[in-house]
């Protein structure tokens, strides 16, 4: 199982990714009070040790700048949280080379349904993010989760934490997405990313 940290905005977010090593980081390109510039975006990302994977979160964002943000080596996936369809994606990949994460945001939980992953089994995206709603920071009822079967591999996301960490697990994600629950008073946390990162990687060893 991987995990990545989003929401990356300051050279100590950078430094404590760097010491926790998650196997990917997020940097937020839409509104947000995570947001940040594509100038302090390189920086960040220039500081960053090579083996953390950089996302970049968007939101109906032009294709032209995303693809320019992967060829100034910012970006390696772009994680699509808007209203792209499968036209916009496969431009993006054909355009930029980037891979892609589509985002299914789940209200409620009778929202996730068979019918719902059937859709996406052809994408071209490479990944899914199971989310409650982007930047909520709140969970929704995972119990959907154990039904189903993900034709990609698949991040969860939303309001996970280090209380929740481990019954988040239990669902077998190819990845956990925390945000929030890496933050104290809406700031990353040295200590949370070591422990949740931590927490993630020896439950691939048990």
């Amino acid at each position: 199982m991987q995990v990545k940290i989003c929401g990356l905005s300051r050279e100590q977010d950078i430094d404590f990714v760097n010491e926790a090593k998650p196997d990917y980081i997020g940097f937020v390109f839409t509104e947000s009070k995570r947001q940040i510039s594509p100038v302090l975006a390189q920086y960040l990302r220039f500081r960053l040790v090579n083996n953390i994977i950089p996302v970049g979160i968007f939101v109906n964002s032009r294709i032209a700048e995303i693809a320019e943000l992967y060829r100034n080596g910012i970006i390696s996936i772009a994680q699509l949280h808007g209203d792209e369809d499968e036209s916009y994606i496969a431009s993006l990949k054909k355009t930029s080379g980037s891979k892609a994460i589509t985002v299914i945001k789940v209200i409620k939980s009778e929202q996730l349904t068979k019918e719902t992953l059937s859709a996406n089994a052809n994408s071209c995206a490479d990944y899914l993010l199971i989310d409650s709603s982007a930047g909520s920071g709140k969970t929704f009822q995972w119990e959907t989760l154990k039904k189903l079967e993900f034709p990609k591999p698949w991040f969860l996301a939303g309001g996970i934490d280090i209380k929740n960490l481990k019954q988040a697990m239990v669902y077998n994600p190819f990845a956990i997405d925390i945000s929030s629950g890496a933050e104290t008073d809406g700031i990353k946390d040295r200590e949370k990313i070591l422990q949740l990162v931590t927490t993630v990687k020896q439950g691939n060893i048990i």
